[in-house]
């Protein structure tokens, strides 16, 4: 058994050492296709943690399992004055790697060939922990997250990802069927992917493997076709099977990376409106139960992609919405990272002068068509395009933006202010495009 393991291994260290991932040209900036940075910016775990916003300046960020170092840009561009280390297993993608960074003049990040399971020898601690798409490659991805936590500053935090059982079920069973044809017993290469083009587009349409993994992406893209019908090692994990990992990893669950995609609610017609049981059983669920249930119901996530750190850390505070007068008096307002574009700002400037709703469609990525902001909401926006916000001075541009009860035509009364400028936020945090940060008197 010990020795399958190891030609597993050895066969997924050979398949990268031809084929460094993901293959992205030198020259690609993430500023170019600014989704790629959304998931990194590590302000976020940590806002979600602490409902604080920290800076980025003096972090040290690990990437376990950098590959070609793609990502590794990702997380330099995404949070500046970062230091960036990365590490990956194969020889052969660690210059590239190195040669990316440089190219795109960070000049401080380092690169090591070193396996996940043996961070302890670098004599590091790190801020953040970025392994994208490597534990469920491990044998024991157990002992992956323990050599992670090793390397974990105390208040450190973790991001790491798993594939679902329950939504890759169809590849598996096409790599089951090129296993049986003996096109993954080495590393695949171009005879091997051409013979899998063959066999599926030799398929009826209709068959149902076909139907369920093929993709047109899969005639030109070869790191797709890989990735999903050639990859070796590859393993899927439930939900309870994820917690269960992150238990015996002595590690605490933080949240979903994108939690707002998790939410049950968003499954139902009405959710104001359950049939009776559910209305009374869903707010009794742990939140294990709630994400298991959602995956049962909507697997579409191929990744169970999670942010956790050292146990004790996470203490979840009152919700906004009961807030005391003193805590909101306290909290300082942050717009996403992701929207601190001149594109976006230049689109929010437009709203507020023609009194015209924003979409958010094309500048947020979780938006979908009918997500839009009012132009009462763009213009107290504004103000947090030039930085954070206090509250108050957001209360104070509100009651300059709406002087007059429109109904009335009275002045409105100040609880009137207080409480739609609450609102508003509210709405906006759950949506996650700005921060709420509470600060300490």
């Amino acid at each position: 058994m010990e020795e399958k393991q190891q030609s597993l291994s050895d066969t997924l260290r050979q398949q990268y050492d031809i084929d460094p991932f993901p293959i992205v040209p030198l020259e690609h900036s993430p500023q170019d296709s600014r989704l790629s940075l959304f998931n990194h910016y590590l302000t976020i775990p940590y806002y979600v943690r602490d409902r604080t916003v920290v800076e980025t300046q003096g972090k040290v960020i690990l990437d376990a399992g950098c590959g070609s170092g793609y990502k590794s840009l990702v997380l330099a561009t995404a949070n500046p004055g970062a230091k960036v280390v990365g590490v990956d297993f194969s020889a052969k993608s660690i210059p590239v790697a190195r040669q990316r960074l440089q190219y795109h003049h960070f000049d401080t990040a380092e690169f090591h060939v070193l396996a996940v399971e043996d961070l302890a020898s670098l004599n590091l601690q790190f801020d953040y922990i970025n392994c994208d798409e490597v534990l469920y490659f491990l044998d024991d991805p157990i002992a992956g997250l323990q050599a992670m936590k090793s390397v974990l500053k105390p208040d450190g935090i973790i991001r790491f990802n798993l594939h679902s059982s329950i939504q890759r079920s169809h590849y598996y069973r096409a790599q089951q069927v090129f296993k049986m044809m003996g096109l993954m017993d080495r590393a695949p290469q171009e005879l091997e992917i051409g013979l899998v083009r063959e066999v599926i587009q030799a398929l009826k349409d209709n068959v149902a493997l076909k139907q369920s993994t093929w993709m047109p992406s899969f005639e030109v893209s070869k790191e797709e076709l890989l990735m999903n019908y050639l990859i070796v090692g590859d393993k899927g994990f439930t939900i309870p099977e994820m917690f269960s990992i992150l238990k015996a990893a002595n590690l605490e669950f933080i949240s979903m990376l994108i939690w707002q995609q998790w939410r049950l609610e968003t499954l139902f017609k009405d959710p104001d409106d359950l049939p009776a049981f559910l209305a009374f059983s869903l707010p009794e669920l742990s939140q294990e139960e709630q994400l298991e249930l959602f995956e049962l119901l909507q697997p579409k996530h191929r990744l169970l992609d999670v942010w956790c750190g050292h146990p004790g850390r996470s203490q979840p505070g009152l919700p906004t919405d009961e807030w005391s007068l003193a805590e909101w008096q306290q909290t300082q307002v942050h717009l996403h990272p992701y929207l601190q574009t001149p594109e976006f700002e230049a689109a929010m400037a437009e709203s507020a002068a023609k009194c015209k709703p924003l979409s958010m469609k094309q500048y947020w990525p979780l938006a979908d068509e009918t997500m839009t902001l009012d132009s009462a909401v763009v213009a107290l926006l504004l103000p947090l395009m030039a930085g954070p916000q206090s509250f108050l001075s957001l209360v104070a541009r509100s009651r300059q933006l709406r002087p007059l009860d429109p109904v009335t035509l009275t002045p409105t009364h100040p609880e009137e202010i207080f409480r739609l400028t609450t609102l508003m936020l509210q709405g906006l945090e759950y949506s996650g495009c700005i921060l709420l940060e509470l600060r300490s008197s």
